[in-house]
């Protein structure tokens, strides 16, 4: 399908897009703009592969295709600039009639909302918009970074005027969530501190050592409780210290993001090491009048990781996909257009 869709494309330019067709002056730039508005980067390959010079126009206000991927936060289509070479700078370096504005000024805008929604939650949609803000200020001239619109306004003033709802809700979430994973993690430290003073099988009333101290099973109880206070503690120190951020535009950039990615990491290791704390308790005790017993529990400690993950699933990978696969976002390896 996807096959007879290019054929079917380059047969209809080949009628539209024919130089010196009198549709192909308005008609040409509406298709492109439009192909770049929904992202349909393949639509505007064939195009550009058929006549490269498409990539040089500019609509009736001087904004190319690549203004408009900036616009619309659309990567794969701005992805294409990086073919260009140095030419690129030429395209960088146009500013629009009606308003004098930059690429890095379209950048300052808030993005769509269909757009902001491809990512969960408030505080990876500020991140976003901080990287594509950040991506732009590298392409654009030097001199551009500060330069004022007919508005007087700089590049950084509208990205700060926009996005200050967006930088408001992303601090709310962020502390919501963190508030609510630290509530966990903290049950979770108090039970598992509370069984490391409950030696399962008692201890020797002689010597004070526990009972099964030769049994490995306690050696696992040992450890994985161990492990379970470790993770849960460094995991209320984390959202802590995203509770305690100042919130700054930065922040949404790399720090907060890492924080939750780690927050969450840890968070599950603890509830994991203690449903092994648990299970290793349940084989000490009842392995030998009820092995079937152990058998069950094990069964059962699946579900509430199992439910962890697959109700966290999206925000954690999320988290990290935008914290640490974002830098790929931009500059692709591999060429489309030439």
């Amino acid at each position: 399908m996807k096959t007879l869709a290019h054929q079917l494309v380059e047969r209809l330019w080949l009628m539209v897009g024919v130089p010196g067709n009198k549709f192909s002056s308005n008609m040409v730039m509406n298709l492109i703009l439009e192909a770049t508005k929904v992202g349909n980067v393949e639509y505007l390959i064939i195009l550009l592969r058929s006549y490269p010079d498409l990539i040089w126009q500019v609509n009736e206000n001087n904004m190319s295709l690549f203004h408009i991927a900036i616009l619309y936060r659309q990567e794969s289509v701005f992805n294409l600039i990086y073919e260009l070479g140095s030419n690129k700078n030429y395209l960088a370096s146009c500013k629009t009639f009606e308003t004098n504005e930059n690429m890095l000024h379209l950048a300052g805008q808030l993005a769509p909302l269909d757009r902001l929604n491809i990512v969960s939650g408030a505080a990876l949609q500020m991140q976003r918009e901080l990287l594509w803000f950040k991506e732009i200020e590298k392409i654009v001239p030097l001199s551009y970074v500060n330069m004022k619109n007919f508005a007087g306004e700089t590049p950084k003033e509208i990205f700060i005027k926009r996005h200050t709802g967006l930088q408001k809700d992303g601090e709310k979430w962020m502390k919501d969530t963190s508030n609510y994973c630290m509530l966990v993690a903290t049950l979770i430290a108090t039970v598992i501190f509370a069984a490391a003073f409950t030696v399962p099988g008692g201890n020797n009333q002689e010597t004070g050592t526990p009972i099964l101290l030769r049994s490995n099973w306690l050696m696992i109880f040992f450890i994985s409780d161990a492990i379970a206070l470790c993770s849960s503690s460094t995991s209320i120190v984390i959202f802590l210290s995203i509770l305690t951020s100042r919130y700054t535009e930065e922040d949404f950039f790399k720090s907060l993001p890492s924080k939750l990615v780690f927050g969450l990491a840890t968070l599950f290791i603890s509830m994991a090491g203690m449903m092994v704390a648990f299970s290793a308790t349940c084989f000490l005790v009842y392995s030998n009048a009820r092995a079937w017993v152990p058998v069950v529990v094990i069964t059962s400690v699946t579900i509430p990781l199992t439910s962890f993950v697959v109700l966290h699933h999206t925000l954690w990978v999320d988290t990290f996909l935008s914290t640490y696969k974002s830098r790929f976002l931009f500059r692709p390896n591999k060429r489309k257009l030439f």
